[in-house]
Parts: structure tokens; C-alpha cells; sequence
């Protein structure tokens, strides 16, 4: 079989409207991929940058995919989340990237959104009293079935830095 290796880190957000946030983080693949080696999901440590605009999590990622075929190419969904005072956790963003095809190294930029509030009282509710809706299944953020009904704003930016290992593609008949 085509073998896949995807090793890199979750480096950290910018563009959050607060600090003290944290990331979990999961791989989607379809019945195609076969995850052979490494963690399917994870969840960073909660960062406080007091200086700087900038979440630092520098979570590694080391994964080993088998496949028969391109569909369902590995994707990383991010759930950022936000930390106060209290202990108490907020969403702040979902998100969805692919893993690149290409081998090599690369810089990857993950834009998270969360749904708003479909009526004043609750935008109000959450302005003052804290938390947010929040998505009933996680399968609405990469599949896109139903995301287009829903109302979002944009949040900030998940950075990931991937290196991507491709072996055996040719011998199997997989065409990049």
C-alpha cells in the first residue's frame, strides 16, 4: 500500500480576540486510509502570552497513513478554546485544513470561524455572561454539508508547520 508520514507541530494562534487558549485537534481520513502509527487526536496546553498577540502550543504531530487510493487525503479539524480567569472554557473557533499532497516541507494557516448567535438576547447573554454556541456534532466542521445554513464570524488562525513524506505511491498505481 501507499504509505503517507506527516510529522510537524501545531506551532500556536494569532488573531483571537483573548488569551489563555488551547487547541484540540483531530485527524479525519475516509475508508480508504488506514492510520498505521501516531495519535489520531490530541489537545495542546493552555498558553497565556503576557507580550505578545501570539499563542504558543509547539504540539508535535507524527503520523503514519496506509492508502489504497487519493479520496479522503488526510485533514486536520481544530477546536480552539478559550481559558478564563475561573477555569471556566469557551469556544473561540473551528477549523479545517488538509494535509498537503506534496512532499516537503510546508507552512500551513488553518482560519477558524464560530457560529453567532441567531437572536440579539443571546448575542447579548454571551457579550455579558460569557460562552457561545456551540456546534452539536464535529462532523459539520470538514464535511460542509450543513455549514452553509449556518450563521458565523471569522475568529483567528491556527499556524501549523508539516513535513510530508510520500513512499510507494508509484509502485501501488496512487497518481499525485
Amino acid at each position: 500500500m501507499a504509505e503517507v508520514h506527516v510529522i510537524g507541530e501545531i506551532i500556536g494562534a494569532s488573531g483571537f480576540p483573548s488569551h489563555d487558549l488551547y487547541c484540540k485537534w483531530s485527524v479525519h481520513v475516509d475508508g480508504l486510509w488506514k492510520l498505521l502509527a501516531g495519535q489520531k487526536e490530541g489537545q495542546t496546553q493552555v498558553d497565556n502570552p503576557q507580550n505578545e498577540d501570539c499563542a504558543r502550543w509547539c504540539h508535535p504531530i507524527d503520523l503514519h497513513f496506509a492508502t489504497k487510493g487519493l479520496k479522503g487525503w488526510p485533514k486536520f479539524h481544530f477546536q480552539v478554546w478559550h481559558q478564563d480567569s475561573y477555569g471556566r472554557n469557551e469556544i473561540f473557533g473551528y477549523g479545517y485544513c488538509h494535509v498537503p499532497t506534496s512532499p516537503g516541507t510546508h507552512q500551513v494557516d488553518c482560519v477558524t470561524w464560530r457560529p453567532l448567535s441567531s437572536s440579539k438576547s443571546e448575542q447579548l447573554r454571551s457579550f455579558f455572561v460569557g460562552g457561545s454556541p456551540q456546534l452539536k456534532t464535529s462532523d459539520v466542521i470538514y464535511t460542509g454539508g450543513d455549514r452553509y445554513k449556518l450563521k458565523t464570524i471569522a475568529m483567528g488562525t491556527v499556524h501549523l508547520q508539516l513535513g510530508v513524506i510520500t513512499r510507494n505511491f508509484d509502485k501501488f498505481g496512487v497518481e499525485c
